[in-house]
């Protein structure tokens, strides 16, 4: 296969050959390899070769079996190693070719990780497919830090959002996100967080509104920040916090401590 060929005209050559492999769609989790399902493990064990992104971690690329190939596509926002087209066919060729294909994604392939768009293009090349679901960032954030996403005095709904639209600016429904009593966690956006702090403020949330930075969550290199929308640019520039990190807001983070998250994280360990 030559993967300069647009998608549609090499489906059509019939050049992907008559042996049909199986291509799972499968969620690495957070970060944390203890934190993968137990299908997902399986799917690891069972696989021919195994297509992976940037946010999945070493720990969890040890559990690969050694005979497995492993194909990096790393994607980082503004920064795509390997265009999403071309995964798209590598994965659909692998699989023409009778292999066993994982396509490894960090958290759950169904939230931010184009997934859905994967998913309809294997489908629409007669390849059969799965997706097996994986813990997303956000509940592996709040899980280490002790931050509820609900909780019945603070907060009485979730919203998560992406700071990175595919077109590269971050326009959002402002006025939903600053509505109150609510949890709003924003993946892909600490590159903009000056902006969407200002937003959210714009549209009537209080300055004094608790906010945490909380990245590479469930990792051993995890790091959590804590402000406010007033402090928090400055908490970040102070701590160097960068990318991939999640900007959770709302009442819920005057819950963060300090403690109580470092003796979640060495019990989780143990």
């Amino acid at each position: 296969m030559n993967a300069s060929i647009p998608l549609a005209a090499w489906l059509e050559s019939g050049a992907q050959g008559r042996s049909i492999g199986r291509v799972s769609l499968v969620g690495a989790g957070p970060g944390d390899p203890d934190l993968l399902t137990v299908k997902a493990l399986r799917r690891l064990q069972q696989a021919d070769v195994v297509v992976y992104d940037n946010l999945v971690g070493d720990g969890i690329l040890d559990l690969i079996p050694p005979h497995v190939e492993r194909i990096y596509v790393g994607k980082e926002a503004s920064n795509h190693s390997v265009p999403q087209d071309e995964i798209s066919l590598l994965v659909i060729a692998k699989a023409q070719a009778g292999l066993q294909v994982v396509r490894l994604k960090g958290g759950d392939p169904f939230v931010f990780g184009r997934g859905g768009e994967e998913l309809s293009t294997i489908t629409a090349a007669g390849v059969p497919v799965e997706v097996v679901p994986g813990i997303t960032a956000a509940l592996g954030a709040c899980a280490q830090t002790g931050i509820p996403l609900t909780h019945r005095d603070h907060s009485q709904s979730a919203i998560f959002v992406t700071g990175h639209r595919k077109d590269g600016s971050y326009a959002l429904d402002w006025p939903m996100l600053a509505r109150p009593f609510q949890t709003v966690v924003i993946y892909m956006g600490v590159g903009a967080l000056a902006g969407i702090v200002e937003q959210l403020v714009a549209h009537g949330l209080v300055p004094s509104t608790p906010v945490a930075l909380v990245r590479n969550a469930t990792r051993s290199d995890q790091q959590t920040v804590v402000g406010t929308l007033e402090t928090i640019a400055d908490v970040a520039a102070r701590n160097r916090v960068q990318a991939p990190a999640l900007i959770i807001v709302g009442d819920v983070v005057s819950l963060y401590d300090e403690h109580q998250a470092e003796c979640l994280r060495k019990v989780a360990a143990s």
